[in-house]
């Protein structure tokens, strides 16, 4: 059985994955929201003014934490304190017990090993605290880097929905890869 707790402060060795604060803003936009190329290949909007972040804060980010079945962490580095990144369960289905994975980071902070720490991190705490039964992520056939954090988290590749995604001017697959919780288990715990 699900138990929904809302989201919670996660530490790793490198990172504090945390609720979204105002005070974040300035260095999001300086690390990710505001980069347009980081924010399309991740699929979002992106939001170039404080103004902006701080309206998607107010009717989205911290307007949900109130919602127990919400869980959308900042990503801060812990040796600098600026937020690199997100990462949420931005898709729970409590009925069926599992919960699907997005996230981002920002250009400066990619390649070293950020998405795979906070991603695992992610994973445990969905089936260690929410318990879920399986934890999927799905990412663009075209995007090899997050296909990589996906594999190193022990995810497994179940097949491709061809030309889901329209990509300005062309399409794009989905590739879907998932965990079910005794495959975590039996691997990690």
């Amino acid at each position: 059985m699900v138990t929904h707790i809302g989201t919670r402060t996660i530490t790793t060795e490198r990172l504090i994955l945390r609720r979204f604060d105002y005070l974040d803003i300035d260095s999001m936009i300086r690390n990710w929201i505001a980069d347009e190329q980081t924010q399309w290949d991740y699929g979002e909007p992106y939001y170039p003014t404080y103004e902006a972040v701080r309206e998607l804060f107010d009717t989205k980010y911290i307007a949900s934490y109130c919602k127990e079945d919400y869980y959308r962490w900042a990503v801060i580095e812990k040796n600098s304190g600026e937020c690199i990144g997100q990462i949420a369960f931005f898709r729970v289905d409590t009925d069926n017990q599992q919960g699907e994975i997005e996230y981002v980071i920002g250009p400066a902070f990619q390649g070293k090993g950020f998405a795979t720490e906070m991603t695992k991190a992610v994973i445990k705490f969905g089936f260690e605290e929410i318990n879920f039964h399986r934890i999927e992520i799905d990412c663009r056939t075209a995007n090899e880097t997050s296909k990589k954090v996906i594999e190193k988290c022990g995810l497994t590749y179940e097949g491709t929905f061809r030309d889901f995604f329209w990509r300005k001017d062309h399409y794009e697959g989905r590739q879907v890869f998932s965990i079910l919780k005794d495959e975590y288990e039996n691997t990690f715990s």
